[in-house]
């Protein structure tokens, strides 16, 4: 059976059998006595209707064009119908493009070699959303015009879900919840349901998410509270790994990376391009600079700095990002000066003001340390040494 969607709600094409793609397509077609169609068309007399061949065609003429959207039948233009197709009919099925116009099709039926139906007919790409039979849109969610929704995923009332998005079998998404273009959530995520905050008391906070992430599966995504601005963000282009969790009120950055497990607290602040490593856990208030990695199963109860690693139980420094700093581009020069500033703030002797100082003054006109210094003046938990 061809797994090529179809904005009918049966297929009526078994088997592809030739596609050259942009040009023609052939499939074929067996009509059984029990098709759904025959027992109101005609029960004593059962014939397969004309309008059921033309779609036929629409569903086979979607190959012609890539397949990966169905087509919808918007124009007949002439149909030749030269002897009924009756049950135990096997058809061979041709759409050809036409050359005289972009969104035209000729098809020709056959059954044992003998012509039943030639078509002329102008369909265009279906732009309605392809949602499974099984799956809940609740009334007031907003689907894009090309999202995909699998089987036994529930979407709740106040969801938003941007062009291009994909979510998988039994997913959730639910809250006053936004997903941005080309979303991908795999089954059995949860995005937007109620923060796990006692505090929190069902006012309307959001979880709002921007383009290009990816959510696998078990993840789980909260809105905010309160006490935090009723709002979480995440940015763009991040991937939160299997059972990744984002607790209420976080900030998170564009190209993030949560390993299996990971688990960020209320309030946490994660910058750019950060990883966090599987199984580690962060406090809440905790800030996670830009480039930063925590390692796997790190505790990390104090801000990380940018560009930093931090590693173990209460979580220490070890060291500069330096496979990430190359990896994002950063400049030879630039990786000289943090290494530099490195060495004076976290193994320098004199006082942390000092030290700080000392950064400035010498290294404060390179970018990336400035963006350093920063972050460390604005700690409000303290900094991992």
């Amino acid at each position: 059976m061809d797994a090529t969607a179809t904005a009918f709600p049966y297929r009526l094409v078994d088997r592809v059998l030739r596609v050259e793609p942009g040009v023609r397509a052939v499939g074929t077609k067996l009509v059984s006595a029990n098709e759904p169609f025959f027992a109101g068309h005609f029960p004593n007399a059962p014939v397969m209707p004309g309008v059921l061949i033309c779609e036929a065609l629409v569903q086979l003429g979607a190959h012609c064009v890539g397949g990966e959207r169905p087509l919808r039948l918007t124009a007949v233009k002439r149909a030749r119908f030269r002897r009924p197709v009756l049950p135990g009919d096997a058809l061979e099925l041709e759409v050809v493009r036409a050359t005289d116009a972009a969104d035209g099709f000729v098809g020709v039926v056959e059954a044992e070699g003998v012509v039943v139906a030639e078509v002329e007919f102008a369909a265009e790409v279906a732009r309605e959303p392809r949602i499974h039979p099984t799956a809940v849109i609740a009334a007031g969610a907003e689907l894009a015009s090309d999202v995909e929704v699998g089987p036994y995923a529930v979407i709740g009332p106040h969801v938003r879900i941007g062009p291009g998005s994909w979510l998988g079998a039994h997913t959730v998404v639910e809250g006053r919840t936004t997903l941005g273009a080309r979303t991908r959530v795999f089954q059995f995520a949860s995005v937007g349901a109620p923060p796990q905050d006692l505090k929190y008391r069902g006012e309307p906070s959001t979880l709002e998410l921007g383009d290009d992430n990816t959510i696998r599966e078990y993840v789980t995504l909260q809105p905010g509270t309160a006490g935090g601005g009723l709002v979480t963000r995440i940015g763009s282009g991040c991937l939160f790994m299997a059972s990744a969790h984002v607790g209420h009120d976080c900030r998170v950055g564009d190209h993030v990376i949560l390993a299996n497990g990971a688990a960020l607290g209320g309030h946490v602040v994660v910058e750019d391009h950060a990883i966090v490593g599987a199984l580690a856990g962060v406090h809440q208030f905790v800030r996670i600079g830009e480039s930063a990695l925590c390692a796997a199963g790190a505790m990390v109860s104090l801000d990380v700095p940018p560009f930093c690693i931090a590693a173990g139980d209460r979580a220490r420094l070890y060291g500069l990002n330096t496979v990430g700093l190359r990896r994002r581009g950063i400049s030879r020069e630039s990786r000289a000066a943090l290494k530099h500033a490195y060495r004076l703030l976290f193994q320098g002797e004199q006082s942390w003001r000092r030290r700080i100082d000392a950064v400035r003054g010498e290294l404060g006109g390179v970018p990336e340390v400035a963006r350093l210094l920063a972050f460390l003046g604005g700690s409000q938990r303290g900094v991992c040494h």
